[in-house]
């Protein structure tokens, strides 16, 4: 196992598009799949109702750390913190980076989470297999949402 995953992509749009899509809050839960309860604001929590099929009653949060426009989005949360009986803040969280650069057919996206190596041992294996699995998946949603 190793302390992070790490996703790239290529968009075929411009890099305010992508910049958008991350850092506009109703834009970010329409490709995430969370409702949102507000915008986001580095040094604050954003938080929304997960709208994933099997994890509706969870809530989302991260604590938003970096808006550099357009080249850095990230924030900080507990991964895969599933069980509603647990308080997974007493943890300390993963580090989600989105890197941005323009290429000549839009733009070169880098989604890193790291810090895995924090996480409870009795949970690491499993939190970092179901986010690799997860960021798979949302490089694909936001690049079917800026591509459209």
């Amino acid at each position: 196992m190793t302390n992070q995953i790490e996703k790239t992509i290529e968009l075929n749009a411009p890099i305010e598009r992508v910049w958008r899509a991350l850092t506009n809050h109703e834009e970010f839960a329409e490709w995430f799949r969370v409702k949102m309860n507000g915008p986001f604001v580095p040094g604050e929590e954003a938080s929304g109702q997960i709208l994933h099929p099997g994890y509706e009653h969870l809530t989302w949060k991260a604590t938003i750390k970096q808006m550099e426009k357009p080249h850095l989005f990230s924030f900080t949360w507990n991964p895969y913190g599933i069980d509603p009986d647990v308080d997974y803040s007493k943890e300390p969280p993963t580090l989600v980076e989105f890197r941005l650069r323009p290429i000549p057919t839009g733009t070169h996206l880098t989604i890193t989470e790291s810090g895995f190596d924090k996480v409870p041992s009795g949970r690491r294996a499993e939190a970092f297999r179901m986010n690799d699995m997860g960021w798979t998946q949302q490089v694909q949603n936001i690049k079917a949402h800026v591509e459209r």
